[in-house]
């Protein structure tokens, strides 16, 4: 809870600090309706990333499963005039799909993870964009009854991704430290080999992880393509898994594996939306986003780094003293 802690007071020092000069409006209702409705839907996207992050494996490629899963159900509801549950069930299925296949490869072809979804990155935006021809895939002013007021309404206030992510976050929270599954996944992540040897079926579990990760990331490329309202397959979820990663990496998830939580990826997420938000408000340009993204990782694996290396010292000189006890006593003559 240390680490959580920790990032939560940064995030109250930081809508502190943003919340000194009026100005800024950072606290009109409008802003904080919109960093909570990007904070849904980030955080739904960052929750499955940081799921395969805990076992110890990356994915890079959920840009563009976005780009791909929001292609389809564009095609599926405007130009197909398909129903909106059976449409939204064939897109997060076809995520699923792509997550199996991942878990496949890393776990019975041996691939590494890291090249894997990098070549998912690349194949899956293709895809979109044969798919879509290259051009933008619109949902016009049709409402879709529920889907809409799921994805781009309010409750009280409340922007309905931000309900969806607490909603997925309480269940991936039980899942995760509640659960037989969890603990595998933590056991998996500090020490495959080991995990196995104790019984556990690692390649499941793996493969699991990358479901879940790729079944949230279609649920939030819906959100994202209604809330957009169209989908540009060549930029539609461009990068997206930089702030995935870096989100999980500010909420503790360690890129070794066997370490994070639920909560800190959700502080996490909050924290990065605010801070974009702030760099928005300051008037720097966006262009320096990706350099915020890349500065957030750098540090937050810096610190990850510095402090694994302190938690080997302390452990040493616990034990040192156990040895010096434990010493043959030699005997002069």
């Amino acid at each position: 809870m240390k680490k959580e802690l920790g990032i939560f007071i940064l995030l109250i020092l930081l809508c502190a600090i943003a919340s000194m000069r009026p100005q800024w409006n950072f606290l009109t209702v409008y802003n904080l309706q919109n960093t909570a409705r990007l904070t849904g839907m980030f955080g739904i996207m960052s929750i499955g990333l940081g799921l395969v992050i805990i076992t110890g494996g990356i994915d890079l490629s959920v840009g563009s499963i976005l780009s791909l899963q929001g292609v389809i159900l564009a095609i599926l509801l405007a130009e197909k005039n398909w129903n909106w549950p059976l449409a939204v069930g064939i897109t997060l299925a076809g995520g699923a799909l792509i997550g199996a296949f991942h878990g496949f490869m890393v776990t019975k072809v041996k691939m590494q993870p890291f090249i894997l979804t990098l070549c998912g990155l690349l194949v899956y935006r293709g895809v979109a964009r044969f798919v879509s021809n290259d051009s933008s895939k619109g949902f016009g002013d049709r409402e879709y009854g529920l889907l809409r007021h799921l994805t781009t309404g309010t409750f009280h206030g409340i922007p309905m991704p931000f309900i969806l992510l607490v909603i997925i976050a309480i269940i991936t929270y039980v899942m995760l430290h509640r659960s037989v599954l969890g603990r595998y996944l933590y056991a998996v992540g500090r020490n495959e080999e080991a995990a196995r040897y104790s019984g556990i079926n690692t390649k499941i579990v793996i493969g699991a992880a990358y479901v879940l990760c790729t079944l949230l990331t279609a649920i939030a490329g819906v959100i994202f393509a209604l809330d957009t309202n169209s989908v540009q397959a060549t930029d539609f979820g461009l990068s997206y898994e930089l702030y995935g990663i870096a989100a999980a990496v500010l909420g503790g998830c360690s890129l070794r594996g066997g370490e994070g939580s639920i909560l800190g990826i959700v502080i996490g997420t909050a924290l990065l939306q605010v801070l974009q938000n702030v760099v928005n408000l300051l008037g720097i340009d966006s262009s320096l986003n990706f350099a915020v993204m890349g500065t957030v990782i750098f540090l937050g694996v810096l610190f990850d780094q510095l402090f694994a290396q302190r938690k080997r010292v302390v452990a040493v000189e616990q034990k040192a003293p156990a040895i010096q006890q434990n010493q043959p006593v030699s005997i002069s003559s």
